[in-house]
């Protein structure tokens, strides 16, 4: 009775999550569409940046951002050799491509599908490959908060940007600024002081209730072994450089996708560089199935930046979701029917998840 009644509340809470996520979608798809009533939105500009599209270049750029899937594979088996001197990487590979997959999908619940996948395939603690994944997104961030920087730093003078604009410009450097030293500082810190810093927090979070306080110890265990693995020789270096690699394949991929369109073809390094910093803050986030931050942040920045039609604008921005985010779905689904992985089977997570 106890598991039926269990099962019930699960439901419960999964009709709920539905509705407000149809809601969501609906209120968003509700302002777009008010959005192009009142700006007298031209169907005319908008579908014909579909049809002069340079096909080879797309290709292209399809190409290189799904080589940033192996990108991901390799930058982790990385993190893995302190506990598996010879990780498969064809596991990691595929538990990536359905991680993600996951996450266009759920949205952000979707981000724990990937290092659980990971902890099953190579027979590891799930709490190692949380932490795994903590420190790839302290990776990530630091590159991401470089290149926003670098976007704020090099738009373009004279331009006529509207108050709201000009108060996010503002607010995201520090904010950029700020994010980016706090990565840094945890870093230093926690490879370095890992134990000292460890008490000290959680000595502070003790007026937590038991239940919350267990779950940021978890949390907070599973990042400190995530950096303890930078403690090996060369394992730091080896990471630095995937990711490095990793984000020059993503610009590769996009000064190939904005060469396939008449209206972004003589976009410069520098301005790619603005565009993707922008939209990397922008895919913070995510509304499962649709997306959501990117294509906002997307049209912003090629309209009030760069001067785009709204129209072309919003064409390249639902483009540019399916190229880089939803282009991985159908190998995600056919490697999870290949190894007959049910949505029933991610309602079974492991008793130490820390998020």
């Amino acid at each position: 009775m106890v598991g039926t009644g269990k099962r019930v509340k699960e439901r419960r809470i999964a009709r709920r999550g539905l509705w407000i996520v149809l809601a969501i979608a609906i209120v968003t798809i509700a302002l777009i569409l008010y959005r192009w009533r009142t700006t007298e939105f031209r169907w005319d500009l908008f579908f014909a940046t579909f049809l002069k599209v340079n096909w080879t270049w797309l290709g292209a750029s399809i190409g290189l951002l799904l080589l940033t899937y192996l990108g991901r594979a390799l930058r982790w088996e990385v993190m893995l050799r302190p506990l598996r001197p010879k990780p498969n990487l064809w596991n990691i590979l595929s538990a990536t491509v359905i991680g993600f997959t996951a996450i266009v999908l759920l949205g952000r619940v979707g981000e724990v599908v990937r290092p659980y996948l990971i902890a099953a395939k190579e027979e590891l603690p799930f709490s190692t490959q949380m932490a795994a994944w903590l420190l790839e997104r302290i990776l990530d961030i630091m590159v991401v908060l470089t290149i926003f920087g670098f976007a704020l730093a090099h738009i373009p003078q004279g331009l006529h940007l509207s108050p709201a604009l000009q108060w996010v410009l503002r607010v995201g450097g520090w904010a950029a600024a700020g994010i980016g030293a706090l990565c840094v500082l945890m870093l230093v810190i926690f490879r370095s002081f890992s134990d000292v810093a460890q008490t000290r927090i959680l000595s502070a979070l003790s007026f937590l209730p038991e239940k919350n306080y267990a779950r940021v110890e978890r949390t907070l265990k599973a990042f400190i072994q995530g950096v303890h693995s930078t403690k090996h020789r060369g394992f730091l270096s080896l990471l630095l450089l995937y990711t490095a690699m990793e984000w020059l394949i993503i610009m590769g991929g996009y000064y190939c996708l904005f060469r396939a369109f008449p209206s972004t073809s003589s976009f410069e390094l520098t301005d790619i560089a603005i565009f993707v910093g922008f939209v990397a803050f922008g895919s913070v986030v995510q509304i499962p199935g649709i997306g959501g931050g990117v294509q906002v942040a997307a049209v912003l920045v090629l309209t009030e930046i760069f001067g785009i039609p709204l129209e072309a604008a919003t064409g390249l921005a639902i483009l540019i979701w399916l190229i880089t985010f939803v282009v991985i779905v159908p190998f995600g689904l056919m490697f999870a029917f290949h190894e007959g992985i049910t949505w029933r089977k991610f309602r079974q997570l492991p008793e130490d998840v820390p998020l």
